[in-house]
């Protein structure tokens, strides 16, 4: 199950369902440290778009998904930016 781009928002789970982009799937660093599953089946050379709120949890949640091995990786810094630059709609 690989995908060209796949966009990560790392905040916590209360904040997502307060609005997040679209198609977004929702793994906090606590998850991304224990290995969640949704990344499980993702080649290490997919795009994943990681954001949060400021920029912060996503730059911290990149070198955790460096260490898993992920390669294509980028700070999105939040939805907004997100939705501008990387969302598909």
């Amino acid at each position: 199950m690989s995908k060209k781009r796949v966009i990560i928002d790392v905040r916590e789970q209360f904040e997502y369902e307060s609005g997040h982009v679209e198609g977004a799937l929702n793994i906090p660093p606590a998850d991304l440290i224990s290995g969640s599953s949704a990344l499980e089946n993702l080649d290490r050379d997919t795009e994943l778009i990681v954001y949060c709120r400021t920029g912060s949890r996503s730059n911290a949640s990149i070198q955790i998904l460096k260490q898993k091995g992920f390669t294509n990786l980028v700070n999105g810094i939040n939805a907004g930016h997100v939705a501008k630059n990387y969302s598909d709609k």
